[in-house]
This record gives structure tokens, C-alpha cells and sequence, in this order.
């Protein structure tokens, strides 16, 4: 029998209740902060996009932030909102100043949304702002206005402050990772020369732009001096390394552009056309991109995104009467970067010599590639390394945002993780033993080796993050010396070949409990000994302690707890200063006397290790 639709059925809901309950549609995703594109950084971003289209419109060159604990503030020195509007600019959708495209004519936030949507996904919500010696407050709880403070005046500088906690019934235990908000904050100053944002009293500006952002981001040394090209509209620095994929940081209006969209489609063309004319030689695509590094920063008027995280361009044409993306940067490229080449021919030649070896490289293993595809079809068929979920075959863009593989290794591992998690969003990669030390070799063992080649084949990375199929990539091993051990190994296969993949924050290790600690009552599951200490606390006398010596010793319904909304991920990084190759060469090069001076000065007797 088919259920009631009637009038009843159809509701209104209001601003607060519909951004609480679809944030997928503001914020891209919750998360706990364990994930760079988690919710409680996009909040950060939704407000920091305000006071930097502030600095771009010549308003406060300094921007300071605040983070203790859950608890974030931001203060600028810009004009500060009109303070008759600003209750209604925190809490009124469709309400904004950048509506009017002649004081926000290439801003980011077009749409009157963030700051709302930050607003309502917080359980604490206060804002000031300061114009011309008076200031307005308010203080709001999941987007519900609790106080609004008459005017008043102050001596203060002009700007606005805001302050938030996320809302713990939504993120959950969330935490902020200070990488995370220092890539953010520093991509800001690269792209806005003059501007200093504090962060925690630590102060970040950049002279050199998108210099200095290469010079922070590349995987290896630049082959020849990095080229910089700009205009009024688009800002271009560039060389290539000797890394196996290509990088590229894309911006639009100062945003992120971490899925790229119709600019970095557009330079990609460009690119391959520009160097064919100059060289007059019909390159392969492929062999003029390989190892190329590149940042791109784009102004338009009225830009058009995919998503409300506005992390693709969607935007055909550079403003309602302007040039279209493609045209714009093809003719930019074409002038400068030609000009470029040839007023400096030591660079035209390193570059000439970059492609002939990238040609030579595809060619000497292009039969190795094609069987690799075909042994992969095959297996993919009859094997059960993969097993995938159903998220690829569903439209909803938040589903697949939440995407995650597995690759674990061992039967009773692998069998325990397909049991227990959920099939819609995921995928499950089973190793069989521990894997190669890829450190020195060449690409081509990624084809040679089945067990490479079937997880580059699974993850769709072959060609560079474009089409990475999970946006998770979660090594889950056993915390014993051989679990370890294939972490390593896989860390630096991923580091060897792919380094974008942790660069861009895709790689964790799933972190599983060590105890149980449990009486009739009440059971808790403990990741450290001080956790352990704390539940044997809790639960008092004669409660019974398991220790978990590996994955498979867990039950399915066990697990679920492990991977489900609880699950704690510990993210791969890279510091600002660390070079792959000198990473790469100290933990799995030969040993030398710098590692083993370091394996005695970390060496912990076994007394430490084993639960007495």
C-alpha cells in the first residue's frame, strides 16, 4: 500500500532548520577536522572570504585569527558591515553587499550565503562590527538571534569581528589540525601581496606570490628558473620538476580551486598548443605535462561554481561581456609565455630536453602500460582484491564526497573490514603480503607489479588526482612491527609516484583501538594507555580488559564502531619543509649511519612495548 501524500506532507522550513539539515548543500560535508576539506575549515574559510574580499577592495591590510580549542575568531580591519544590516547580513539568506558587482566586482562569496551557513551550523555565534567609532553586536545559538546589543561607541579600529564554536550535535568530537589552517591561510597572502594574516600570534605574508608558493609546494627542484607571467586578470608561475605527475594549484578570486574546473582545462590546452608553435614539433600532450608544476590565479566577474564550497569553476566565459575562460588564457599564454621563451633560450632549451625525455620514458614502457590495463580489466573481473562501493553509481554529489577505500592486508583483516562497513561509500583493497620497497625505482614497476598496478588501477590515479575515485585513501593494517612495516612501504610508493595524494590530503591510517575495557554495564574501547587508565577510572572495580593484537581479531560487529561515524583517522602529512626525495632516501634508502644513529636513539626496550 503506498503511503499518504497530502497537504500536510509539504512544509517550509526555515533558514536555520534547512541549512542544519542539508549542510552537504553549504558546507560540502561535516567531518572532525580530520580532513582538510572537513566542515569546521570551510566554516573558517566562509568567514575569512569576507575580510580578504575586504583587503582586495583596499580595506585592512591585516586579518588576525584566533583558535583555542573548539572556539574560532576572526578579526579584520575593514569597512566593517553597515551596522543597521548586520543582524540581517548574519542571519537573513539572499542578504548581502556583493549582490552589487561594483563594490565586490571580483569577489568570492557572491551567493549571501557563508557567513549564514556558519551562523546556523554553530552552537555559540557572536559578531561586532565597527564602523566610524560605533559598534553593533549580536550573539546567536544555531542560527537563533539570543541578543542583540544596542549601539554603542568604542574607540576600536573599524573592521568586524566573529567568533563561533561548530556545533558538537553536528561535527561531533571535532578537532582543527594547524597544518590544515596554515596551507589555507598562506594560499590568502600568496595570492594577496600586502596582506598579513595572523594566525595564534603567528604572523604569515608572502613578497613573491605564487613564487613563494611553488618554492613551499613543489615535490622536487624546479629544472629551470620559475617562470611568472601576469596581468590585471590572471597570474601564472610555472616550471617543471622531475616528479612522476603533474601539480597544479589552481585559484579563482583568490578561492582554492582544489578540483580545478574551466581555467585549469583551459591552461591545459593552452599549454600543449603554446609549446607546439614555439618548438614547431607536434608533442605529444602528455610529454609537454609530465612533471609540470604550476600555479594559476584567475579574476572574474561573477564567477560560477559547482558547489556552494566553490572548489570547481564552472564559469565559460571571464564576466557577462567578457572573453570566454578558454580564449582569455590561450591568448595570454600564447603572448607571454612565447615571449618568455624566447628572450630566455637556456630555459626554452632545459625544456626541450625535459619533453624529449618524457617522450622516451612513455614510449619505453607503453607496451608494459597496455598489458598492465589489460591484466587489470582481467582481474578486476575474477578477483575479489577490490571490493567496491556503491557510491560511484549514485549521483548524490555528498555521498561521494565521503568516498573511502581500505587497503589492508591478510584474509581475516580484509574479511572483518567488508563485514562490517557500509557498502554504499565503502571500498575495501586487499593486499596480498607485504608490498614492494618501490624507493629508487622507476614507474615502470608500477605496471611490472601486479599488486601496484591493480591499486593504481582501483584508485584511478594512473594519470594523475583528475579522477581519483575515493576521496579517503585509508592504509588499515595491524599496529604490530609488520603492520608497520607495509604502512611504510605503501607511504612511500605513494610518495615515490603519486605525492599529491598526500599533499592534498588524501592519505590516513586508520586508527583502531588497543583495549576494550568493559563491565555489564558499559563498554569502552581504548586507543591509548591514558585512555585505558581513564575507563578502568570510569568503571571501577574487576573490569575486564582485552588487548587487540591485530584486525582480524576484532568481530565484524565490533568494527563497525571503528569505521563508522566514531572513526578516528589519522592523516598522512608533509611539513613545510620536507623534501620527498631526502625523506624517501632516509627511512628506506640504504642503511646508512644517520638511520642507524636514529634507531638507537629512538630504541625503546621491549619491556615498553608489551602489556605487562
Amino acid at each position: 500500500m503506498s503511503a499518504q501524500y497530502t497537504e500536510e506532507n509539504i512544509r517550509t522550513l526555515d533558514w536555520r532548520e534547512h541549512i542544519r539539515r542539508r549542510p552537504g548543500m553549504y558546507i560540502g560535508k561535516l567531518g572532525d577536522g580530520s580532513s582538510r576539506d572537513d566542515g569546521v575549515y570551510i566554516l573558517l574559510k566562509e568567514v575569512l572570504d569576507n575580510s580578504v574580499d575586504e583587503f582586495m577592495m583596499g580595506f585592512g591590510k591585516t586579518i588576525e585569527i584566533e583558535i583555542h580549542e573548539k572556539r574560532v575568531s576572526v578579526r579584520d580591519f575593514g569597512r566593517g558591515i553597515p551596522l543597521g544590516k548586520m543582524v540581517e547580513a548574519a542571519s537573513k539568506m539572499n542578504t548581502g553587499a556583493k549582490y552589487d558587482s561594483k563594490a565586490f566586482k571580483k569577489s568570492v562569496g557572491l551567493n549571501g550565503v557563508g557567513i549564514k551557513a556558519v551562523n546556523a551550523l554553530s552552537s555559540k555565534f557572536d559578531i561586532q562590527s565597527i564602523r566610524e567609532g560605533m559598534m553593533k553586536s549580536a550573539e546567536f545559538a544555531g542560527g537563533e538571534l539570543l541578543e542583540e546589543a544596542k549601539d554603542s561607541r568604542t574607540e576600536l579600529a573599524n573592521g568586524t569581528i566573529v567568533s563561533w564554536v561548530p556545533d558538537k550535535e553536528l561535527f561531533g568530537n571535532f578537532h582543527y589540525i594547524l597544518e590544515y589552517i596554515e596551507s589555507l591561510v598562506k594560499n590568502y597572502t600568496y595570492l594577496n601581496s600586502g596582506l598579513t594574516i595572523i594566525v595564534n600570534g603567528e604572523k604569515y605574508q608572502s613578497k613573491r606570490g605564487l613564487l613563494d608558493l611553488l618554492d613551499e609546494n613543489m615535490s622536487s627542484d624546479g629544472l629551470y628558473e620559475s617562470i611568472y607571467l601576469a596581468n590585471h586578470d590572471i597570474e601564472l608561475a610555472m616550471t617543471h620538476g622531475n616528479q612522476y605527475t603533474d601539480e597544479h594549484f589552481a585559484f579563482v578570486n583568490g578561492q582554492h580551486t582544489t578540483q580545478g574546473g574551466t581555467h585549469l582545462t583551459a591552461f591545459k590546452e593552452a599549454i600543449v598548443k603554446t609549446i607546439r608553435e614555439f618548438y614547431k614539433k607536434d608533442f605529444d600532450p602528455s610529454d609537454i605535462r609530465q612533471s609540470i608544476i604550476v600555479a594559476l590565479s584567475l579574476k572574474i566577474e561573477e564567477p560560477v561554481f559547482e558547489s556552494q564550497t566553490k572548489t570547481k569553476l564552472g564559469s565559460k566565459d571571464m564576466g557577462p561581456n567578457g572573453p570566454s575562460v578558454r580564449n582569455y588564457i590561450n591568448d595570454f599564454l600564447k603572448k607571454h609565455l612565447d615571449d618568455y621563451l624566447h628572450k630566455h633560450p637556456e630555459t626554452a632549451d632545459i625544456l626541450l630536453k625535459k619533453i624529449i625525455e618524457s617522450e622516451k620514458e612513455r614510449k619505453a614502457i607503453s607496451g608494459i602500460k597496455k598489458l598492465a590495463r589489460e591484466r587489470a580489466k582481467k582481474a578486476s573481473l575474477h578477483n575479489k582484491k577490490l571490493r567496491d562501493c556503491k557510491a560511484h553509481y549514485n549521483t548524490n554529489h555528498e555521498r561521494r564526497l565521503d568516498t573511502t577505500i581500505f587497503i589492508t592486508e591478510g584474509d581475516s583483516a580484509s574479511g572483518s573490514i567488508t563485514k562490517s562497513r557500509e557498502v554504499a561509500t565503502q571500498a575495501v583493497f586487499s593486499l596480498k603480503g607485504k608490498p614492494l620497497n618501490t624507493y629508487g625505482l622507476t614507474k615502470k614497476i608500477v605496471y611490472e607489479n601486479e599488486e601496484f598496478n591493480l591499486l593504481q588501477s582501483a584508485l584511478n590515479i594512473e594519470d594523475g588526482l583528475d579522477n581519483l575515485r575515493y576521496r579517503n585513501v585509508v592504509i588499515a593494517t595491524d599496529a604490530d612491527v609488520d603492520g608497520m612495516h607495509i604502512r611504510l612501504l605503501l607511504i612511500t610508493f605513494f610518495l615515490q609516484f603519486f605525492p599529491n595524494l598526500v599533499r592534498k590530503g588524501h592519505l590516513y591510517i586508520l586508527q583502531t583501538p588497543l583495549f576494550r575495557v568493559r563491565n555489564k554495564k558499559k563498554t569502552y574501547y581504548c586507543y591509548s594507555d591514558e585512555e585505558k587508565m581513564t575507563a578502568l577510572e570510569k568503571l571501577g572495580s574487576n573490569p575486564e580488559i582485552t588487548r587487540f593484537k591485530g584486525l582480524g581479531e576484532i568481530s565484524p560487529d565490533e568494527f563497525k564502531n571503528f569505521i563508522g561515524k566514531d572513526i578516528r583517522l589519522e592523516p598522512v602529512t608533509l611539513h613545510r619543509n620536507d623534501a620527498v626525495s631526502d625523506l624517501l632516501e632516509f627511512y628506506m634508502g640504504k642503511n646508512t649511519p644517520e638511520r642507524q644513529n636514529f634507531i638507537i636513539d629512538n630504541l625503546r626496550v621491549e619491556e615498553d612495548l608489551v602489556e605487562i
